[in-house]
């Protein structure tokens, strides 16, 4: 009785300390701030059911092929998500080792030596293999595994992040082309009014009926549009440089073709401001990085107490081939170690307390980048809605515009005013149809960038599971 007792007692102290314990706080996510609502979103009127959301291709809302293509090449091909992808495979594969390293270690060696003197010269041949297993009888292996399986889900956001910044980047600098596009066909439009205009001048001023101030007139004004058209042509060019890039295309062999300006406005995504901290790939990054700071503390607190690894080895030696196998030639030995740092000079207690300020650093960005994001959602909201009346307001003035230079036009064809109150009207029209250009194109650049700070068509679930 007294031995099974003993028996019964021993089995439960190793499995005691093979479980052991695991120093350090466990891990809760931090509050953030939040709100009910959106300040900005009060009045709109959001898309409902929730399930009409974009989830994934959130550039499908535009309905725009050759923008989707491009967007579907940036996650093959752009370099910088090509870095970010490469930095999530290296944290994969460092909480992958800290997993291991809780499991036993085995070894298998072999060597041979020939070694002498002035008096011999001797032979040695040997095969062996160890093993050895740490004991996380303070969870400090367990931490680590924590601390890097958070740290590479915090790698997987950050890649998401970078993924959803450059294809946002993309989706702008597409909608600013194509703006250009629709710009650039306008003056070449009036260009060729003007043209005719001038002939029209001209011949009239030959015929007597107009002065030589009006050739002028005509021709200055022809001659901006041609110089406004070329100031256009180059910062089209760059657009689409840039979108090259975004690619990972060579600029010189990449091209889009001028085509008309074909667009469709997005409905404000509908969400709750709640449902913001599941639907940012930066704020999952950096909540994940709390976690991962966290766990560090659990590690270096556990510097306090000692290690202990059991190990064995065992193998064969011999001076000779014939005898390495026989058993005067094994070797073997086995037993715990127990090693711990004595003295250290408050070395241990400073990582702690180095740990500890990490991670109320990395608490304080977390709340940070969640007020970042509100803050970006709100000034979207308020852009969009103040553009939708600025268009309507815009359109009406175009539309004015274009009326009084039809007018004006008559007028001096008519011999009722001079080319230069004809001028001055067409010239507004042309520069309000340009702003009203222009407008869309930041319409549509809001609308991508409110998408984007609401997190495109990503949510944490997305995550890789922790293990």
């Amino acid at each position: 009785m007294i031995v099974k007792k003993f028996t019964l007692t021993g089995v439960s102290a190793a499995l005691l300390l093979l479980s052991g314990c695991a120093v350090g706080p466990d891990y809760q996510r931090p509050e953030a701030p939040t709100s009910l609502q959106y300040k900005e979103a009060q009045g709109w009127s959001q898309s409902q059911p929730q399930d009409q959301q974009q989830k994934g291709e959130w550039w499908a809302v535009y309905q725009d092929p050759q923008l989707s293509s491009l967007l579907q090449q940036v996650a093959i091909n752009n370099q910088n998500v090509a870095q970010y992808a490469a930095q999530y495979a290296q944290a994969k594969a460092m909480a992958k080792a800290a997993g291991a390293d809780l499991y036993p270690q085995l070894d298998l060696g072999t060597s041979v030596t020939r070694s002498g003197s002035s008096a011999a010269v001797a032979n040695s041949m040997k095969v062996s293999g160890s093993a050895s297993w740490e004991l996380d009888l303070w969870g400090k292996l367990r931490r680590t595994r924590e601390e890097q399986t958070a740290s590479a889900q915090a790698s997987a956001a950050d890649l998401a992040n970078a993924l959803l910044s450059a294809q946002s980047e993309l989706a702008q600098n597409y909608f600013q082309l194509r703006i250009l596009d629709a710009r650039i066909e306008m003056y070449d439009t009036n260009i060729k009014i003007y043209s005719k205009y001038l002939t029209v001048v001209e011949n009239q001023y030959k015929a007597g009926m107009s002065s030589k101030a009006d050739v002028a007139q005509a021709r200055n004004q022809l001659h901006s549009v041609e110089a406004s058209e070329y100031d256009l042509t180059w910062q089209r060019a760059q657009y689409e440089h840039a979108i090259a890039v975004l690619v990972g295309k060579v600029p010189s062999t990449f091209k889009i073709d001028p085509a008309p300006l074909s667009y469709h406005l997005p409905q404000v995504p509908g969400s709750i401001p709640s449902a913001l901290l599941q639907r940012r790939p930066d704020i999952a990054a950096a909540e994940r990085s709390v976690a991962s700071a966290n766990a560090a503390i659990g590690v270096a607190i556990a510097g306090y107490y000692p290690d202990l690894t059991l190990s064995a080895t065992g193998g064969y030696q011999s001076s000779t081939w014939s005898d390495l196998f026989s058993l005067p030639s094994r070797v073997w030995s086995i037993g715990p170690e127990l090693s711990g740092s004595v003295l250290d000079f408050g070395r241990n207690s400073a990582e702690v307390d180095n740990a500890r300020a990490a991670y109320d650093a990395s608490v304080a960005s977390y709340r940070q980048t969640v007020l970042s994001a509100f803050a970006e959602v709100e000034d979207y909201l308020a852009e969009t809605a103040a553009l939708q009346k600025q268009m309507v307001a815009q359109k009406l003035a175009t539309d004015a515009a274009m009326e009084s230079a039809k007018v004006t036009m008559n007028q001096y064809q008519a011999g009722m005013i001079s080319y230069l109150n004809a001028a001055t009207t067409e010239a507004t029209s042309l520069n309000s149809q340009q702003n009203l250009l222009s407008l869309v194109g930041t319409q549509l650049l809001t609308s991508v960038k409110l998408i984007a700070a609401l997190g495109g068509g990503w949510d944490v679930q997305q995550l890789p599971a922790t293990e």
